[in-house]
């Protein structure tokens, strides 16, 4: 954890390995906003069975959206975050979905490969191999 990081580590490893891509988010600042994404990309993926990571990432998500003023992601964000617990309570979460307003919310995926890197990076980083 940074010397600048608020964020506490929890015991569970899944939410070990969402808050160690969420410190990498704020880590990444100054890069481009692409790029950043990844990280919250990841963060989705590693965190979209549980609830409270799950609306975490769409949190953040929309504050990155915001910051690069990006409405399109504003607006998918927005929808997304209305979406989450009802996904929850359906038990209607497509994995590998990475959360972004450019894919369908209510599709699988196959995670891409630079997301796919960084969720391993974070998997390691609390000493086990188990994918989101």
């Amino acid at each position: 954890m940074t010397a600048t990081s608020t964020i506490s580590r929890p015991a569970d490893r899944r939410a070990q390995a969402f808050y160690y891509l969420i410190e990498a988010f704020q880590r990444s600042a100054g890069e481009a906003v692409e790029d950043r994404w990844l990280w919250l990309e990841a963060a989705h993926v590693t965190g979209q069975s549980v609830l409270k990571l799950h609306w975490q990432s769409h949190v953040w998500m929309l504050r990155h959206a915001r910051q690069s003023q990006d409405r399109a992601e504003i607006g998918g964000q927005l929808f997304r975050l209305a979406l989450v617990p009802f996904g929850h309570l359906l038990q209607r979460l497509p994995s590998g979905n990475i959360g972004r307003s450019h894919v369908n919310a209510f599709n699988p995926m196959v995670v891409p490969d630079a997301v796919a890197q960084r969720v391993r990076e974070a998997w390691n980083s609390v000493g086990t191999r188990e994918a989101a």
